[in-house]
C-alpha cells in the first residue's frame, strides 16, 4: 500500500511538473510574477534608488501606511519619508490595482498593517466592488548611513 502511494505521488507531481512550470512567465524569478512595463519599471527603480534593502517585516504600523504608490498589479510601495520605502509583494495578482483609479479598502486587524492581511478594490464612479487581494511580507528600503543624496 505505501508503495503505491508513493507510485501516484511520483506521477501526479509528473503530471503537474510542467503545468506549474507555466505558471512563470518566461524570464521572472517568482511563480506567477508577472514582467513590469516600462514604466512600472521606472516607478520602481526611481523610489528604489540609492536604498539598501532590509530583512523583510511582517507588520507595519498603521502610521507608516498613509503613503502607498501602486506600481503594478502586484507590487505596492510604502513611503515613510525620503530615506526609507517598504516594499510588498502581494500575494498574488491585484488585477486593476495599477490603474490607480480603485479605491483600496483595508480590512486591517489591529493597530498594524500585516501580511495576510487584505484589501479590495471599489470602482470610484460606479461603487462596484474588485477583487480581493492580500498582503506579502514589508520589505524596508533605506539610504545607507551617511548617505546625504
Amino acid at each position: 500500500m505505501a508503495y503505491w502511494n508513493l507510485l501516484c505521488a511520483a506521477a501526479l507531481m509528473t503530471a503537474t511538473g510542467p503545468i506549474l512550470a507555466s505558471c512563470a512567465p518566461p524570464g521572472t524569478a517568482n511563480a506567477g510574477a508577472a514582467a513590469l512595463t516600462p514604466k512600472q519599471a521606472e516607478t520602481l527603480n526611481k523610489q528604489l534608488a540609492g536604498k539598501v534593502a532590509g530583512a523583510p517585516e511582517k507588520c507595519l504600523p498603521s502610521f507608516r501606511t498613509n503613503d502607498a504608490i501602486r506600481v503594478s498589479d502586484t507590487i505596492l510601495l510604502y513611503r515613510s519619508g525620503s530615506n526609507l520605502v517598504y516594499r510588498n509583494d502581494l500575494k498574488g495578482s491585484c488585477p486593476g490595482l495599477a490603474r490607480d483609479s480603485d479605491i483600496m479598502v483595508i480590512k486591517q486587524f489591529g493597530s498594524q498593517l500585516c501580511s495576510g492581511d487584505f484589501f479590495h478594490l471599489v470602482d470610484r464612479s460606479s461603487g462596484i466592488r474588485g477583487p480581493t487581494c492580500v498582503f506579502g511580507d514589508f520589505v524596508p528600503y533605506r539610504k545607507p548611513a551617511g548617505d546625504a543624496g
